[in-house]
């Protein structure tokens, strides 16, 4: 069976409010990586450049890092949230010499990854005739043996 590795990546300073980004991180969560990054590609939403940009850095995160072998058809996302980030405090002008708040909302996207090993694919059949060529070749010798004893 084979075993499953984790890596991570978390995206800070979207500037995309996080209410926004969860829409658009919700459409790939749970899917697998190369689904995801085409669901990504074709929505228009601004906050889909910095989901898809996370997405495939955890990819390659566990495609490279990770120190095994891992197939790049299992890589499914396992978990994915977004929270708020900093917040800016700007000012607009307003009339009569004034100045009116606001914040600018920012968000941090974190997305971990999942996939398997690469399973090394069992070659029983060429053992089965390695151990039969084998066993034919020491009874051969065997056989040998004897004849040269009489």
């Amino acid at each position: 069976m084979a075993d499953t590795y984790f890596a991570h990546a978390y995206e800070k300073g979207i500037d995309s409010q996080p209410r926004k980004t969860n829409i658009v991180a919700s459409l790939v969560r749970d899917r697998y990586v190369a689904d995801a990054v085409v669901i990504l590609e074709n929505t228009p939403r601004r906050a889909a450049r910095a989901v898809l940009k996370a997405v495939e850095s955890a990819n390659a995160n566990l495609l490279n890092n990770s120190g095994k072998s891992i197939d790049p058809k299992t890589v499914r996302i396992a978990r994915i949230f977004v929270t708020s980030g900093t917040r800016m405090r700007r000012y607009v002008p307003a009339s009569r010499g004034r100045a009116l708040p606001y914040e600018k909302i920012s968000s941090n996207i974190f997305v971990e990854v999942a996939g398997e090993e690469k399973v090394k694919k069992s070659t029983s059949g060429s053992k089965k005739a390695a151990e039969a060529s084998a066993q034919e070749n020491s009874a051969k010798t065997e056989v040998k043996a004897k004849k040269e004893k009489k």
